[in-house]
């Protein structure tokens, strides 16, 4: 099972003015701060919970590489995959620019895609061109990532209907 995941909005969230509430320097990865200065709005414990999913985790950012330069360590998380997208093409009215490039990167496998740009137009086209379950689920920007994103895509995980 894949897991795509987005960096801005999603594990980082827009709505976040400090640094996360168990963030201290000491927690930091060597030079993490340097790598980026919003690094600490990200909750480090993150990525330990979306290990325990059991997905194959792979980023599906608009930061490319720089996700496992700066955003793995961070979590302590080792390098991901990275979707590397294609040239942007005209695509049909509120359709996400990435939704095309993740079905086929995912070639039939089922996944789950958290970001904060999802719409019913992504679920429609997904449900009608992608043979395997797909969860699209949408994170609220204000606040990136939380229990309860991770519990919905858990439920999902260990539902048999929806990947049966």
């Amino acid at each position: 099972m894949l897991l795509f995941l987005d960096i801005d909005g999603t594990l980082l969230p827009f709505g976040a003015a400090t640094p996360y509430p168990s963030y201290t320097s000491r927690s930091a990865p060597p030079g993490a701060a340097a790598a980026h200065p919003l690094l600490d709005r990200i909750d480090p414990g993150l990525g330990v919970r979306l290990a325990a999913l059991g997905c194959e985790l792979v980023w599906a950012t608009t930061w490319l590489d720089d996700a496992n330069t700066c955003v793995a360590p961070w979590l302590g998380l080792p390098p991901l995959p990275v979707v590397d997208w294609p040239d942007a093409e005209d695509e049909p009215a509120r359709l996400h620019w990435k939704t095309r490039p993740l079905v086929a990167w995912a070639a039939g496998r089922p996944f789950v895609w958290l970001d904060d740009e999802l719409t019913a137009t992504d679920r429609t086209w997904v449900a009608a061109h992608h043979p395997a379950p797909a969860l699209l689920h949408r994170v609220d920007p204000r606040h990136g990532v939380t229990d309860g994103d991770l519990t919905a895509v858990r439920e999902w995980l260990q539902s048999p209907t929806e990947l049966a």
